[in-house]
């Protein structure tokens, strides 16, 4: 499995989905969002290196492959 960086929006996306199916991301707060990714397995990036545009772009990745339009 592919090591995970914060510039893998799409990659993390389709993961948190894999993860959270169930889970609506436009109801995850950023900071919670923060953590989830961290906690992906094969996640390898500095933790801190995240920001509001990185965060965005990984949400808006999983609300596409959880509406099903990936």
């Amino acid at each position: 499995m592919p090591k995970l960086t914060w510039t893998d929006a799409d990659d993390i996306g389709q993961r948190l989905h894999g993860a959270h199916p169930q889970t609506d991301p436009l109801t995850v707060r950023f900071s919670e969002l923060r953590e989830m990714v961290v906690a992906l397995e094969g996640f390898d990036d500095d933790p801190a290196a995240s920001n509001e545009p990185i965060l965005e772009a990984i949400q808006m990745a999983w609300l596409g492959y959880f509406r099903g339009e990936q």
